[in-house]
């Protein structure tokens, strides 16, 4: 008996140390009509205009806090 006593109290703390521990996913929504501003530590793969034709970077790059990021209704098309 002591046994169903002592997984149940370990049951109970996991899902209370799951529940605080942030794991759940969190989203945002950004209108189109709404430019974001980079927060600190951004860091991710960028699309580069070369020839006319935008193309994924390789690798990751670090964005420096305060750009501002726009969705592509923003920018004109050459």
């Amino acid at each position: 008996m002591p046994w169903i006593l002592l997984w149940t109290v370990v049951f109970c703390v996991a899902v209370v140390v799951a529940s605080l521990s942030g794991c759940a996913a969190r989203a945002v929504l950004v209108p189109e009509a709404a430019p974001v501003r980079l927060g600190p530590d951004v860091r991710g793969r960028v699309y580069v205009r070369v020839d006319g034709e935008w193309i994924l970077s390789d690798n990751r790059v670090r964005l420096n806090e305060g750009w501002y990021l726009v969705p592509p209704s923003f920018v004109e098309e050459e």
